[in-house]
């Protein structure tokens, strides 16, 4: 056996064929030494205290909220209101040309042929009488009422 240049021992011809023993150790005692200092990074942010918010923060965020809620309130009371007026029925015998051209696809000429074909027995008369087209009235159907 001879010893190689680098340090390590081995067959003549072969150099450097396993690392020092003093370069492994180094490299040993470095890998603690990171991981050593990785660990403590991790516990000491681990450690923080979060501090507990003064009572002035917690007015300011209650405040905060409370008013994210009235304003949520409101946007529901007004989809209850515009829920419930377009479940409302119109009823075809008595409804003025205002009320008539609140329903979906019907324009003043529409409205004026409903209130000149009056009086109607039932809803669908107004397919019936040629007052307003199938289709059309498909999307009128659930809010028309003949009384």
């Amino acid at each position: 056996m001879t010893i190689a240049p680098g340090g390590g021992v081995g067959p003549a011809g072969k150099r450097n064929w396993r690392q020092p023993r003093r370069g492994r150790n180094a490299s040993k005692h470095g890998m603690k030494i990171v991981l050593l200092g990785m660990l403590g990074i991790v516990l000491l942010a681990g450690c923080q205290q979060s501090q507990q918010p003064s009572p002035d923060q917690i007015r300011q965020d209650t405040a905060k909220a409370t008013h994210e809620a009235v304003q949520d309130a409101k946007a529901v009371g007004q989809g209850v209101v515009d829920g419930l007026k377009k479940s409302r029925t119109v009823n075809i015998n008595s409804a003025s040309p205002d009320d008539l051209k609140k329903l979906p696809g019907i324009d003043d000429a529409r409205a004026r042929r409903i209130i000149d074909n009056r009086p109607y027995d039932h809803a669908d008369d107004l397919v019936k009488k040629g007052v307003v087209p199938q289709a059309e009235y498909g999307r009128i159907s659930g809010q028309v009422v003949a009384k």
